[in-house]
């Protein structure tokens, strides 16, 4: 399945489900501007905000393995020689487009929410068996492990 206007994808879904960071409580779509903002950077045109935030939470929710319902939004197919074409205008269209070409490709299980509860950060896993837990190993991953290490040493109450 092809695509028309902006590289629909692992990259952009990505980068949509980021908009919320739950570390640093940062919320890219909370108001007009940084929603317009984050749209122009991805070559969208913005539309509702509101629908935008409601797809971002359905998306994480969906890679996080909870059932959520997204909300309607205009994804027109037109026919182009030989193959069929996905169109995304806005950007809440282009993080659903981005996420049905992904499950057709069977790689939507691929796109994670990072294992640390403080983080959530969403990260393409790209590892050979696709068991990557964490966004950075380096980081969530060593706390992760430390944390566990610390409660297996407390003594026992």
């Amino acid at each position: 399945m092809r695509t028309n206007g902006p590289e629909l994808g692992a990259e952009l879904l990505v980068d949509f489900l980021n908009t919320l960071d739950v570390e640093d409580d940062v919320d890219q779509l909370a108001d007009d501007d940084g929603h317009a903002r984050w749209a122009h950077e991805h070559n969208l045109e913005p539309g509702d905000r509101i629908a935008a935030v409601q797809a971002r939470d359905a998306l994480r929710e969906i890679v996080d393995g909870i059932p959520a319902e997204l909300p309607e939004l205009a994804l027109p197919v037109t026919a182009v020689p030989g193959s069929v074409a996905l169109g995304a205008r806005t950007a809440a269209d282009a993080a659903v487009a981005s996420a049905v070409v992904l499950s057709l490709q069977g790689k939507l299980g691929r796109v994670k929410l990072c294992g640390g509860e403080d983080c959530r950060w969403a990260f393409y896993d790209a590892s050979r068996n696709g068991s990557r837990q964490w966004c950075s190993m380096e980081v969530c991953g060593n706390r992760q492990k430390a944390r566990t290490y610390r409660a297996k040493e407390r003594p026992a109450s």
